[in-house]
């Protein structure tokens, strides 16, 4: 069985998208998931499988619509894959409350990319390795423009972006 760590994108702790979380973790383990746990509010599972990570997310998709009837996106990746994704990140001696990781539903189409990367993200700094976008906040995130909502547009991928802490605490409580 495989430790994996799912993220839901546009989950708030209240209005249309709120899942409860308690219910979730009942509903999860009631699907065969192993090790059910949530973090905060905002929409952080952490569970152990043996599905592949294509159907952990689409049978968390389901699990959702049916409870809430809601058309969320789930992103799921391993806790090794997490751990990677941590010591990947290209921003090295910065403080850490402006730095955020943008997980990506699947790798862009290659010619999206390049225009992407093409925009002056200044002062912002992003650097886009495999299916995440790092991204470094020159002062707070919610100052600039290039948000996960940007990011879905000019690369027509969904996404979900999650601070430095966030990462990091899933990352301990996944393994």
């Amino acid at each position: 069985m495989k430790t994996y760590i799912i993220l839901l994108r546009g989950v708030m702790p209240f209005g249309k998208n709120k899942v409860p979380m308690a219910d979730l973790r009942r509903e999860l383990v009631q699907t065969g998931l192993k090790d059910v746990q949530t973090y905060i509010q905002t929409g952080n599972v952490i569970a152990t499988s043996n599905l592949s990570q294509v159907k952990l997310e689409q049978q968390v998709h389901d699990t959702i619509k049916n409870m809430i009837d809601g058309n969320i996106t789930v992103i799921a990746r391993t806790s090794k894959q997490f751990n990677n994704i941590l010591k990947s990140n290209p921003f090295q001696d910065i403080d850490t409350s402006k730095l955020y990781f943008s997980l990506l539903a699947s790798h862009p189409d290659p010619e999206q990319l390049k225009t992407f990367l093409s925009i002056d993200f200044s002062p912002d700094k992003i650097c886009v390795i495999e299916d995440v976008i790092y991204t470094l906040y020159a002062t707070k995130r919610s100052d600039s423009k290039f948000t996960n909502n940007y990011f879905e547009s000019k690369l027509k991928v969904k996404a979900t972006t999650r601070n430095f802490n966030t990462m990091s605490k899933l990352v301990q409580l996944s393994t």
